[in-house]
């Protein structure tokens, strides 16, 4: 049906806007023909993917901070076996259902909040670690000091990821990003003892990785043991810096600090 001025007033297909006619029983057509419903159909499965959510930011980060902090506590405290879903939202003070909105599942939680505190310790390492770069050993016993329990936020971390390594024992899925394959922590000790080498520092033959596989995994295990009370910090501090001594034992300016030392 057309107005006084030839404009379509009824129903009109989708595709073509043709005047559809008037529908009898059931529900009105759509389409004016099969060919049209066609295109309309190949139209729909060609479409664009719907833009992806944007980053959230403020107010958003703020509450997926929160949630995290509250696995991290529930981690330290009592393990992640400890860490449902319904116990991280209570331990944050939100509702199950905030905390299933901004992570999709347990493991997502999981792994995101692992991430973020990888982020904060390396933040937080960087502002403490501002030794002279020049100065090999000294850079390298701070970032040793790193993996100790020092004070409370580096003893969280530890009990943190002591968790994260008992639950990855078996949950392939999580192990798959808790053990990465990159190995950062070993590279960067590994290049400070490369730098030294290259500046004549280090004593003869000494093979980089392996020495910073050993430093890595035993300042780890050390710290741990800091957490059972099996060691003290002072105790655990002698035997890096016994280790540090006999990596840097071709180090002249040690030399001359100390004379007469073998």
């Amino acid at each position: 049906m057309r107005d006084e001025k030839g404009r379509a007033t009824g129903p009109v297909c989708r595709m073509c806007r043709t005047v559809l006619s008037p529908a009898g029983r059931g529900r009105p057509a759509l389409y004016c023909s099969h060919s049209c419903r066609a295109k309309a159909y190949r139209r729909r499965r060609q479409a664009p993917p719907p833009p992806e959510r944007p980053a959230a930011g403020g107010a958003q980060d703020r509450r997926r901070r929160q949630i995290a902090e509250a696995l991290w506590r529930i981690a330290a405290e009592r393990g992640l076996h400890e860490a449902s879903l319904r116990e991280v939202a209570a331990e944050a003070g939100v509702s199950l259902r905030a905390v299933q909105y901004h992570f999709e599942s347990k493991h997502q939680l999981l792994v995101d909040a692992l991430h973020l505190l990888h982020d904060d310790n390396a933040r937080i390492a960087r502002s403490r670690i501002d030794h002279d770069p020049t100065d090999s050993r000294a850079l390298l016993r701070a970032v040793l000091e790193e993996f100790l329990p020092v004070d409370a936020q580096r003893a969280t971390a530890l009990r943190v990821f002591a968790a994260y390594y008992a639950r990855s024992l078996t949950d392939p899925a999580l192990a798959a990003v808790f053990l990465a394959a990159e190995q950062p922590l070993e590279r960067l000790v590994a290049g400070l003892i490369e730098a030294a080498q290259a500046a004549g520092r280090t004593a003869p033959g000494l093979d980089a990785w392996r020495e910073a596989d050993l430093l890595v995994s035993g300042a780890v295990g050390l710290g741990g043991d800091v957490l059972h009370g099996r060691r003290t910090l002072a105790d655990v501090r002698r035997t890096l810096d016994y280790h540090l001594d006999k990596i840097f034992a071709g180090d002249p300016a040690r030399t001359a600090r100390v004379p007469g030392e073998g």
